[in-house]
């Protein structure tokens, strides 16, 4: 159940982002669904492997490439998703921020309190 109202938050966020951001474009909110199941997928099996052949050009930059690995994974999304496109690098890397953020916030807003 957790799973699912995760995806849902994130889903919810690429809605709110798209609506706000000029250059990203979302056909439906089915599109936003499937966006947020592709970018979940995206960072449990692409983002490692990245992480790793970029590690020293992280540790050179003190981690802000990282920012670079997430507008990647970002733009491999929206090349995958038919519906879904970011037009450049640079707002790859603000829509990744972005959606940290409000992802942040809205789990934070949802998340139970353990008794």
């Amino acid at each position: 159940m957790k799973l699912i109202i995760k995806l849902l938050i994130s889903a919810f966020a690429v809605i709110v982002i798209a609506k706000f951001l000029p250059g990203v474009t979302l056909d439906s909110y089915t599109t936003a669904i499937i966006v947020a199941v592709v970018i979940a997928i995206l960072n449990m099996l692409v983002k490692p492997i990245l992480v790793i052949l970029t590690l020293p050009i992280t540790i050179v930059t003190l981690g802000l490439f990282l920012l670079i690995v997430n507008a990647i994974i970002i733009k491999l999304a929206s090349s995958l998703i038919d519906g879904f496109s970011v037009d450049s690098l640079w707002i790859a890397i603000l829509f990744s921020i972005l959606l940290s953020i409000l992802q942040s916030i809205l789990n934070s807003l949802f998340k139970e309190d353990k008794k």
